[in-house]
C-alpha cells in the first residue's frame, strides 16, 4: 500500500498553479489589481468636479451621520434617510458611493420592516439566519431588494476600471470590494433559500426579478464571482467566500477528500 506520505503526485507547473489558486484564498484574487493611493478618488470619465466631489462627500457624511446617531434608527430616521440619497443621485447620478450607502440604508428598511411584521404574530421561530433570509426574500421586501441589487450593480457599473489593466484608486478598491461583497452575499442567501426551500409552497422566491428562474447552483456560481472580484479588490471575508462557494474547488475537494478515505481505509 503507498502511503500519503510517500505518495509524490506529478503535476505541472500549470497544475500546481491552478491547484493553488483553487484553495488558497490567499494566492491570487488581489494580484490582477493595482491599486494607486495617488489617483483622484473617482475617474473623470464620471464628469463629476472634484469641487463637487467634496461637497457630495459632506452631503453623504451628514446623511450618515443622522443614521448613526441612534444605535436602532426609527423607520423615519431611515426613509428621511433614503431620500437624502435620492435627492443626492438625481442630481448625480455617476456618484457610485451614495449607491453602496442607500443600498445598506435599504437593507436596514427591510429589517425594520420585517421586524414590524414578525412582532404582530405571537409564533415567530426560527434562527437568526433564517429570519434573515426571509427578511430579505418576503413578499413585503420584495421591491426594496430589487432596489439593493440596482444600486449595488449601478455602483459596481460606475466604480469598475475600463480595462482590467487599470490602475483604481482606494476609494474605488474599497467600494467594489464592498459592492461585490455585499452582492455576492445576496445571492448566497438566495440560493441557501432555494435549497432549503423556505418558501412553504416550494414556488420561487420572492425577490429582485432576475433571481426568479435561477436554480441553487447558478445563483451559487453567481455569489462566488462576486466574492471572488470582492477579494480580488481586497475583502478577506470574500477571499475566503469565494473559495468555499467555488464550484471547481468544491468539486476537486470532493475528489481529494474522496481519494484521502480511499488511502486511509487503505
Amino acid at each position: 500500500m503507498t502511503s500519503i506520505a510517500s505518495a509524490r503526485p506529478s503535476l505541472t507547473s500549470n497544475d500546481s498553479a491552478v491547484l493553488q489558486a483553487l484553495f488558497d484564498a490567499e494566492s491570487s484574487p488581489s494580484s490582477g489589481i493595482t491599486v494607486d493611493p495617488s489617483l483622484p478618488s473617482w475617474p473623470s470619465s464620471l464628469k463629476i468636479s472634484q469641487e463637487d466631489l467634496s461637497s457630495l462627500g459632506q452631503r453623504e457624511t451628514e446623511i450618515i451621520r443622522k443614521l448613526q446617531a441612534d444605535e436602532q434608527p426609527s423607520e423615519e430616521t431611515v426613509k428621511s434617510a433614503l431620500n437624502g440619497f435620492d435627492a443626492l443621485l438625481s442630481q448625480y447620478p455617476t456618484y457610485p458611493s451614495a449607491y453602496t450607502n442607500r443600498a445598506q440604508t435599504l437593507r436596514l428598511l427591510i429589517d425594520i420592516i420585517h421586524n414590524n411584521h414578525e412582532s404582530k404574530s405571537d409564533n415567530v421561530q426560527g434562527s437568526i439566519s433564517e429570519l434573515d433570509d426571509a427578511a430579505l426574500f418576503s413578499p413585503q421586501t420584495s421591491e426594496l431588494s430589487s432596489r439593493i441589487f440596482s444600486d449595488l450593480g449601478q455602483a459596481i457599473n460606475l466604480a469598475t476600471p475600463a480595462s482590467p489593466a487599470d490602475a483604481v484608486s482606494s476609494a474605488q478598491a474599497r467600494l467594489l470590494a464592498d459592492a461585490h461583497t455585499h452582492r455576492g452575499y445576496l445571492l448566497l442567501k438566495a440560493a441557501r433559500g432555494k435549497k432549503a426551500k423556505t418558501d412553504e409552497a416550494g414556488s420561487d422566491m420572492s425577490g429582485q426579478e432576475r433571481l426568479r428562474g435561477l436554480g441553487a447552483d447558478q445563483l451559487e456560481e453567481m455569489a462566488s464571482r462576486d466574492f471572488f472580484f470582492g477579494g480580488r479588490y481586497g475583502n478577506k471575508v470574500a477571499q475566503q467566500l469565494s473559495v468555499q462557494t467555488n464550484p471547481y474547488a468544491k468539486m476537486c475537494g470532493a475528489i481529494v477528500k474522496e481519494a484521502m478515505r480511499k488511502e486511509v481505509e487503505g
